[in-house]
Order: structure tokens, then C-alpha cells, then sequence
């Protein structure tokens, strides 16, 4: 397997099968609009460019995918999809005074969309990049331990 496909796709050693890789973002997506919805998640008011909470869980999830040898493109559509659970709680919950129709399609504008993903490509990167690390630094810390003790 080349290195691209492996850095995108990930490789299967000691990673679950893909099919229960794929279940990560949308799960995310349920639980961080469960959470905003059931007030576990707060929004900080005002203008949010940002939500802390859904990008943390994101975020944690993705790294924990890296380290379990998932590819970047997976970190990248996780916090994207527990991004846009939070868009989805604020514009299908926290809107009641308009039309369900127009709060889909506030919820569905490319323009906000777009600013999502390029929040996940940063911060998916970001945690994968943490992720791997730690894969790294875990057999740097094998690998000493195994040369250094006395057989």
C-alpha cells in the first residue's frame, strides 16, 4: 500500500475493520446534537465561530481513530460530522419561531458548510497528527524497553 493511500486511508494493523470505523462520525454527529439538545453541551452566546464542546469531542475522537491506525481523511469527517451536529441542534432546535423548510435549508447553506470543513480540515489534521504521535512515542517506549531489559 502506498504511503498517500495509507496516510489517507489508514492501515488495518491492529485497527478494528473499517466498517466499525465508518460508525465514528455519525455517532458523533448523534451525540453532539444530543448533547447541545439536552443542555450536556453548552453554546458560549453571541457570535459562535467555534463550538468547544462538539470540536473537543471531535477532536478526542479523531486522535483516538489515529492512534488506532485510522487514516486522516476518517479524523477529518469526524470532527466534522460532531461540527455539524452542533449547527444542526442550533439551527433545528434553536430557531422555533421559523418554518421547519427554512431551517433545514439554513442548516444545508453551502456557505456555512464550507466554513465547518475547513474548521475539520484543521482540526482533524491537528488531532491526527496527535494521534500518530503518540502511536510513535508509544513504540519509541516498547521498543527502549524491550532492547533494555535483560533477557
Amino acid at each position: 500500500m502506498s504511503l498517500a493511500r495509507r496516510v489517507l486511508l489508514g492501515s488495518n494493523r491492529n485497527a478494528p475493520p473499517r466498517r466499525l470505523q465508518l460508525l465514528v462520525p455519525p455517532l458523533l454527529f448523534l451525540v453532539s446534537f444530543a448533547a447541545y439538545a439536552l443542555g450536556i453541551f453548552a453554546h458560549a452566546g453571541g457570535v459562535v465561530f467555534l463550538a468547544v464542546d462538539a470540536a473537543a469531542l471531535g477532536v478526542l475522537a479523531a486522535a483516538v481513530l489515529a492512534y488506532r491506525r485510522a487514516g486522516i481523511a476518517l479524523a477529518w469527517v469526524s470532527v466534522y460530522a460532531a461540527l455539524v451536529g452542533s449547527n444542526a441542534d442550533h439551527y433545528l432546535l434553536g430557531l422555533p419561531d421559523r418554518p421547519l423548510g427554512e431551517r433545514v435549508a439554513a442548516l444545508l447553506e453551502l456557505d456555512g458548510l464550507v466554513f465547518v470543513g475547513v474548521e475539520a480540515l484543521a482540526l482533524g489534521t491537528l488531532a491526527w497528527i496527535a494521534g500518530r504521535g503518540a502511536v510513535s512515542a508509544v513504540d519509541l517506549v516498547r521498543a527502549r524497553s524491550r532492547d533494555g531489559s535483560p533477557e
